[in-house]
């Protein structure tokens, strides 16, 4: 998770205190995000969001899209679910006011519905995005192949294991609710400086950490939230950089994400990341998203400003 989306200042993260004290984990960080994405209408095609009680001063990307996805879930009729959205993150947002959710109807078609979303806040707009639903029907049927040598998760270690011997190196994600249990396969980019070693491909186990509802357009929200949690790390993790002090600083620029197949985000997904390209101060990262049984259901592509900072 790089620091939030704000491409004139991506420094290190800041946050706010938390009013209740103690971490939340497990199905209570999963009631807290199912209650962030549970926006307030306002009025028709307006709604808004709030943050988490404990979180960054800068809200993290991917709760902006998931909740702008929210938005644009409920104007569209329910036999039609997302596969796709694109969004730019043009300012950083503020999380301890609310985001404002305007949705613009741009098409109902016969098959497909699509729509655009502005979050607003201060009057400007922090982030926006086009999403498209689709009816289902048949067609051709192909994938990807997952890759092969990566261990169950299962066998991993829990992101909080692997950072026991960084506490330094958390700050305020030591604070914020664990709504999504993420596994590194190889070395996360919040270790120190040295300790990580260069790979081209980073993979990662994730799940939501409790249970949702059946309701399709929330889980395609939830893995729009926990897609951008590690994806940028993969541009590090090629040149076996970090985050924070003597490492770099991150924003997000984009988010693309693609949805193939129905999937329920509480369940194992592993998320395959790599990074084509880096050059200019900016790193592009592609990911693949599979099911635990090999069903490559989401492919993922995020452009980021990298700044390299002091100690």
């Amino acid at each position: 998770m790089p620091d939030q989306h704000d491409p004139d200042d991506p420094t290190g993260p800041a946050g706010r205190s938390d009013p209740g004290g103690g971490q939340l984990t497990g199905q209570a960080a999963v009631d807290d995000l199912l209650d962030v994405l549970d926006l307030e209408t306002i009025e028709v095609n307006l709604y808004r969001g709030r943050s988490p009680a404990v979180a960054p001063q800068r809200v993290f990307g991917g709760q902006v899209a998931a909740q702008a996805l929210v938005g644009a879930g409920r104007t569209v009729d329910a036999d039609r679910t997302v596969h796709s959205l694109h969004g730019y993150f043009v300012r950083a947002g503020d999380s301890s006011i609310p985001i404002v959710y305007s949705v613009e109807v741009i098409r109902d078609g016969r098959s497909f519905s699509v729509r655009r979303v502005t979050a607003i806040q201060h009057g400007r707009p922090i982030f926006f995005m086009s999403a498209s639903f689709q009816r289902a029907e048949a067609g051709l049927d192909h994938q990807a192949q997952p890759p092969a040598d990566v261990p169950p998760p299962e066998s991993v270690p829990t992101l909080a294991e692997r950072m026991a011997r960084y506490p330094e190196r958390l700050g305020i994600w030591s604070r914020v609710p664990q709504s999504v249990d993420v596994r590194y396969v190889g070395e996360p980019g919040w270790v120190r400086s040295g300790d990580r070693p260069a790979e081209v491909h980073q993979r990662a186990w994730l799940r939501v950490a409790g249970r949702l509802p059946d309701t399709p357009l929330l889980h395609a929200c939830a893995l729009t939230y926990a897609s951008d949690l590690t994806l940028l790390d993969s541009v590090l993790s090629w040149h076996g950089e970090v985050w924070g002090p003597d490492g770099f600083a991150g924003a997000s620029l984009d988010h693309a994400l693609w949805l193939h197949r129905p999937f329920h985000a509480d369940e194992w997904f592993l998320y395959d990341c790599s990074s084509p390209s880096a050059s200019g101060g900016r790193g592009l990262a592609t990911g693949r998203i599979f099911t635990i049984d090999g069903h490559h259901v989401a492919t993922v592509v995020q452009e980021g400003l990298l700044r390299r900072v002091g100690n």
